[in-house]
């Protein structure tokens, strides 16, 4: 049996803010999804908070925004991360925007080397040397890919030294939307990369599968899971920043997470972007939270 702990991570530092004198409200996932009973469902122990905007000064143009508290909690972040896994539990992690995937990365790179499943309707690979592609630099969030395979800012992808955090060898991407812009980059890198129509021509979880050779020893020490909301389609998951149709169905999903979080060589899972304002009635976050439960079987 896994040692479940729950660990909340509600930064949204990696988001900028839709208008002037707003700020994102992925801050509140962690408190949606414990409302719909994760602890005790999970039977997980219970890990606390990392405690986390403003804007500042930051404009367009002056590099990542909040480069620095999103430096420091990274690292604040890492250090909980790693405490666990060295203790031999896993960690189930709930943001917060996607910019708290650097945190598991950094601290799985401080123990040796893993890699990453994300399962995500983009790759949040921007970086500067394909901004003519994917535009300015600027928001974490859509970023920590390239940040955490080196690519980026040095206060953000050599943390202590250690950057890369991720070789591309060891990513594997789920839930790209078909056509994504990034696709050819990604491949061209040998970054893995299934699209949503990949994962309906051959199946959920035979694609999961297939992906899991070489997260493994000797190539491995095991991988962690990156799940944006936002890989679902709209129709059942309004409540992302940037609900793009096109997305997975919640069953396709299911599968997914079926199989990567059940590999004995799965060491963590994070839960990112789902915002609780965009969601009146609540069901998308009930969804959200049944769709983690299932996912430990």
């Amino acid at each position: 049996m896994r040692s479940l702990v729950l660990l909340d991570a509600p930064s949204n530092l990696g988001l900028r803010p839709s208008a002037p004198g707003t700020v994102p409200g992925v801050y509140k996932l962690a408190g949606a999804l414990r409302d719909q009973g994760l602890l005790s469902r999970l039977g997980a122990r219970e890990g606390g908070v990392v405690p986390r905007y403003d804007r500042g000064s930051w404009k367009e143009g002056d590099g990542v925004f909040h480069a620095g508290p999103l430096a420091a909690y990274t690292v604040a972040l890492a250090d909980r991360i790693e405490t666990h896994l060295r203790d031999g539990e896993f960690p189930v992690v709930l943001g917060g925007d996607c910019s708290i995937q650097l945190g598991a990365s950094l601290a799985m790179r401080r123990l040796g080397r893993y890699g990453l499943a994300a399962i995500d309707g983009s790759a949040d690979f921007r970086h500067p040397g394909n901004e003519a592609v994917n535009g300015p630099v600027g928001a974490a969030a859509g970023e920590e890919l390239a940040l955490a395979t080196g690519r980026g800012q040095a206060g953000l992808a050599d943390l202590e030294g250690l950057g890369p955090y991720l070789r591309d060898e060891d990513v594997r991407l789920f839930g790209l939307r078909d056509g994504d812009q990034d696709l050819p980059e990604l491949r061209a890198a040998g970054i893995s990369a299934a699209t949503v129509g990949d994962i309906r021509a051959r199946g959920a979880a035979p694609v999961a599968r297939a992906a899991l050779d070489g997260l493994h020893p000797p190539d491995t020490s095991g991988f962690w899971v990156h799940l944006d909301a936002d890989v679902l389609d709209p129709d059942v998951m309004p409540a992302v920043d940037s609900p793009d149709p096109g997305g997975l169905a919640p069953g396709e999903l299911a599968e997914l997470l079926a199989v990567l979080v059940g590999s004995p060589r799965c060491v963590g899972l994070n839960v990112t972007i789902y915002d609780p304002d965009l969601d009146p009635g609540l069901r998308a976050g009930a969804l959200l939270a049944d769709l983690v439960v299932g996912a430990f079987g």
